[in-house]
């Protein structure tokens, strides 16, 4: 049985659940997104398809400006020195909420909408990461609440973000040093995954960066004395960096690649690249790792005869959670409610989850809302960053099927059905709810800032070692 996209034509009607003390206006909204709910996967669809990586999203972007221009909004392209970086704003005054959206693939993760292994394209990219449900999601809570504001009357401004390059190209961050964060009082987005809950959890900070070594090539064999190798000096720099291992902090991730070697083994290379990734859950920690893996990437080139260069093409922070704004999400989840299956994606998920391995969640857990479970996850992100600089909430929803990991195929493939569409509409939904909340109620605003200020410290500061860099634009070519 095949499944792609053609077969997504089940199960776009309602996935709400009785709201119970939240009023007609919010039943309104939520009626409002599954008025719309068959366009809404429509657009995420589109997305998926276009399976753009890190600052490549030109398609994905225009499409999702559309929706919004189209909804109403004051659109700003480009902004902040990114082509496909964006903001669309409605609205005047005090409060600001924002609704951060994202639409990068990941490269490598070509899938079709189907439960076994086929790539569409070998080699090419998908979204493994469900980054196509995150900018649908979120624009369909943003007009939602639009719509919302504009029926009620009530002051303010929503402002949407659609940011570009999450996957290791630190968007945000330059989003944040352009000032367009700077006025907002909260901000409410959503994350794929295998579950309903609002995240209490925090991250990794990450710092990334591609190290470049330069030589001088040479017959490999009639002239090696005549050459210096840069391939020698990326194997140099990973050797001290693998013994480096055992003498960082254990909860410290670093991985790598040689994104190239040289090309041909009887020519010594006269350039070689490593790309890098270091991680800590906490950024302090991982400066001091950071600057020892450059100095093993120093000691490397001066002891090959070469010379190095690094790009950083990334920094980000490690989440801060506010657990005030979680309850408050917590609770518009758990009004929405999750989702069942039909029998299709049932067949669907049962067969997709041959090829999961471990201890798996029940099949039809995407029909539940679980409690938030503080703690630090094992992944990166720069909404981290956002949150040190804003008040900042995120939830996760039943887009995948349930077992599976992010950055996977089988990821790729739950986004390409329904099962993705009805997972991304409860986040829609349960954003709008809790914007909705930040609008009507003052008070929201001011304990969660009362606890993220309290959580920061006294004195805090906020820093990047992107202060003084352009975007990496073409870290992904």
């Amino acid at each position: 049985m095949r499944y792609g996209l053609a077969a997504v034509v089940v199960a776009w009607a309602a996935v709400t659940a009785p709201l119970h003390g939240q009023g007609m206006e919010a039943q309104a909204v939520l009626a409002s997104i599954d008025s719309k709910a068959k366009a809404y996967g429509d657009v995420a669809l589109q997305i998926w398809s276009f399976a753009e990586v890190g600052y490549q999203e030109q398609k994905s972007s225009a499409l999702l400006q559309e929706q919004l221009r189209a909804a109403g909004f004051t659109v700003k392209a480009g902004v902040a020195e990114i082509p496909t970086a964006f903001t669309a704003e409605w609205g005047s005054g005090q409060p600001v909420i924002g609704i951060v959206g994202e639409f990068d693939a990941l490269p490598g993760l070509s899938q079709a909408a189907e439960p076994e292994r086929h790539a569409l394209e070998p080699e090419g990219a998908g979204h493994g990461c469900g980054h196509h449900l995150f900018g649908t999601a979120s624009t369909a809570a943003a007009i939602a609440v639009k719509d919302w504001l504009v029926a009620t009357k009530r002051p303010g401004t929503l402002r949407f973000f659609g940011t570009p390059a999450e996957e290791g190209g630190a968007g945000k961050v330059y989003m944040l040093r352009a000032g367009l964060f700077s006025d907002v009082d909260v901000v409410v987005t959503m994350h794929p995954g295998d579950r309903n809950a609002s995240s209490a959890s925090s991250t990794l900070a990450n710092i990334t960066g591609k190290f470049r070594f330069r030589g001088q090539s040479a017959h490999a064999s009639s002239a090696p004395d005549r050459g210096r190798s840069a391939l020698d000096g990326v194997e140099a720099m990973n050797a001290m960096v693998n013994l480096m291992r055992e003498h960082v902090p254990s909860d410290a991730r670093i991985h790598y690649v040689i994104t190239n070697g040289g090309r041909a083994p009887n020519v010594v290379p006269d350039f070689a690249e490593a790309y890098y990734y270091a991680r800590h859950n906490d950024m302090r920690v991982l400066e001091g790792i950071w600057e020892r893996i450059q100095n093993a990437a120093r000691g490397a080139a001066l002891g090959t005869g070469t010379t190095m260069e690094l790009e950083l093409t990334g920094a980000v922070w490690n989440v801060l959670p506010n657990s005030y704004l979680v309850g408050l999400m917590q609770k518009n989840l758990q009004a929405v409610g999750g989702y069942e299956y039909t029998p299709a994606e049932r067949q669907f998920a049962e067969v997709l989850r041959k090829s999961l391995d471990g201890n798996l969640p029940p099949i039809d857990s995407a029909n539940s809302v679980f409690t938030p479970e503080p703690g630090i996850g094992s992944a990166s992100t720069d909404l981290g960053d956002v949150s040190w600089n804003v008040p900042t909430v995120q939830l996760t929803s039943a887009t995948w099927v349930p077992g599976t990991p992010a950055h996977s195929w089988q990821a790729v493939a739950a986004g390409g059905t329904s099962i993705g569409v009805k997972g991304m509409l409860v986040a829609a939904k349960s954003m709008a709810l809790t914007a909705i909340d930040l609008f009507t109620d003052p008070a929201h605003i001011q304990k969660a800032r009362a606890e993220f200020d309290q959580r920061r410290g006294p004195g805090f500061k906020y820093t990047t070692r992107l202060a003084d860099r352009k975007p990496a634009l073409d870290y992904r070519k």
